[in-house]
């Protein structure tokens, strides 16, 4: 797993760690109790606080990503499906919102938005049935 921060970023160093390494547990790239970098290790690597580090690894653990075990290090929790939807239903949200934002600039109603919905819905059906 390979992290990059971002000093020039509006978003915290924190937040930017804990969001890959979220996305790296959702894609697979971390796996079940898969060992994380140590936090001296990681803020050494990316060049930043250890108390930055220490906070994006004790927010990950608070949200359930990540458990700690004393003396060992900090590892990757069993995925669970409902925090892989709620991170699914979160990704739809923002481009639904992206979607509506650019109906509203260019006229489109809700109502033709919904219709195309459900075309692509269903064009989405009949290819995940074609064998």
């Amino acid at each position: 797993m390979r992290l990059i921060v971002s000093n020039r970023s509006g978003t915290p160093i924190y937040e930017q760690i804990k969001s890959q390494i979220k996305e790296a547990i959702f894609s697979g790239e971390l796996i079940e109790d898969e060992m994380l970098p140590s936090i001296r290790q990681l803020a050494r690597d990316l060049q930043i606080s250890v108390i930055t580090t220490t906070r994006a690894y004790n927010d990950l653990e608070a949200e359930g990503f990540i458990y700690s075990v004393q003396g060992k290090g900090n590892f990757v929790l069993p995925r669970s499906k409902e925090l892989a939807r709620e991170n699914a239903l979160h990704k739809i949200e923002v481009g639904l919102m992206t979607t509506i934002e650019l109906a509203k600039v260019n006229d489109v109603s809700e109502k033709e938005i919904i219709e195309r919905i459900k075309i692509l819905w269903e064009e989405g059906n009949e290819q995940s049935v074609t064998v």
